[in-house]
């Protein structure tokens, strides 16, 4: 296995058919997803006058458009893009903290994504997260210890007092956090330290599936490259599968089995990593991959993109990227580009890609 030195900071619509290229079944399906916050308030608030009339008026924030992925058993896949494209919304709907507006997420086969909280907890076993923000994700009025026996209390109700106990030293141990510390605060840690401590808290359940919200973009360079030796590390000992949320390409390239590029809501590129590093095909992609600052180049050829980033409230027809993509034409501006997959294993959401002009 590869540790990382140093990881610097550096800054879907799926229509195509999954089953053919999946050799077995895939432990999380995501189809058609989409997610809209309303603007408007509730009932009261989205009704206004107009031409003497009382209407109702509504405006949505188009969070998810038509997000479809595949994660299989065992890999790493991340999802990366700029701010505000959705990551952490399709991370937050899988893990069932938001409901999405239409679309189905199935994992291990069975839907998941209208079961209520009640039905949802033999999963939550099976799932867990890793938040960004490891100074706001630690519950401050619980002890270290507390706080990592609080979900083996809840999912196994018959463990005696020890076998919670050891359990916890257990996952303390193997995050590098010292057992003895367990009867102090969140608050007396590193951001480091808490980060560990909420990866332990995901690990004490024995999951399958961890989605992990940019957990290391919070933390200084020299301890990302820690945090992230220590998921792979507990990717390798626990055979654990990951929906890695980042914006950071640097750490995507050491991490990632996979990479899903995504832009407005909707996923324009999925390759294997080797495979996307080595000949991005979207215009977005290429864009995204030069903004990587590399050592070796003394006149880096970036790709400067004209325009403005379209707001979610009012979405452009069509490729959702077509404003600012120099290769659009004009069925680019009226047909949304489905994900297409490609020879090399690529689905790429491109009309230029498809006819061959890219």
């Amino acid at each position: 296995m590869t540790h990382v030195a140093n990881a610097p900071a550096v800054a879907a619509t799926e229509t195509a058919s999954f089953g053919k290229e999946a050799s077995t079944q895939a432990l999380l399906e995501i189809r058609e997803l989409t997610k809209r916050f309303s603007l408007s308030g509730d009932f009261l608030e989205q009704l206004r006058f107009k031409g003497g009339r009382l209407v109702r008026h509504q405006e949505h924030v188009h969070a998810i458009n038509g997000v479809s992925l595949d994660i299989q058993r065992g890999e790493a896949l991340c999802v990366v893009g700029e701010s505000g494209c959705g990551k952490s919304t399709v991370a937050r709907i899988v893990m069932g903290l938001l409901t999405p507006s239409s679309g189905e997420i199935r994992y291990d086969g069975k839907r998941i994504d209208h079961l209520t909280p009640r039905q949802l907890l033999p999963y939550r076993k099976r799932m867990q997260m890793i938040f960004q923000n490891p100074y706001a994700s630690l519950n401050p009025r619980m002890t270290i210890q507390q706080t990592l026996e609080e979900p083996l209390r809840l999912h196994h109700p018959n463990w005696e007092r020890e076998q919670v106990r050891d359990k916890v030293t257990e996952v303390m141990t193997s995050v590098g956090i010292d057992p003895d510390w367990g009867k102090r605060f969140g608050h007396e840690f590193s951001g480091g330290q808490r980060q560990r401590i909420a990866i332990a808290r995901a690990l004490a359940v024995d999951p399958e599936f961890i989605v992990a919200d940019e957990p290391i973009s919070a933390l200084d360079v020299s301890i990302q490259a820690q945090v992230l030796n220590l998921l792979m590390d507990a990717q390798q000992q626990h055979h654990l599968t990951y929906l890695f949320i980042t914006h950071d390409l640097a750490v995507v390239e050491h991490f990632g089995t996979r990479v899903a590029v995504m832009y407005l809501g909707t996923v324009c590129e999925v390759a294997p990593t080797a495979t996307l590093f080595a000949s991005p095909r979207h215009p977005y992609t290429q864009a995204l991959m030069s903004a990587i600052p590399r050592l070796e180049d003394d006149r880096p050829q970036h790709i400067r993109l004209s325009g403005e980033v379209p707001t979610p409230v009012n979405l452009p027809s069509g490729c959702v990227f077509h404003a600012r993509c120099p290769y659009a034409n004009e069925r680019c501006r009226r047909e949304v580009p489905a994900l297409i997959a490609q020879g090399d294993g690529t689905r790429v959401a491109c009309h230029g890609v498809e006819e061959g002009r890219l």
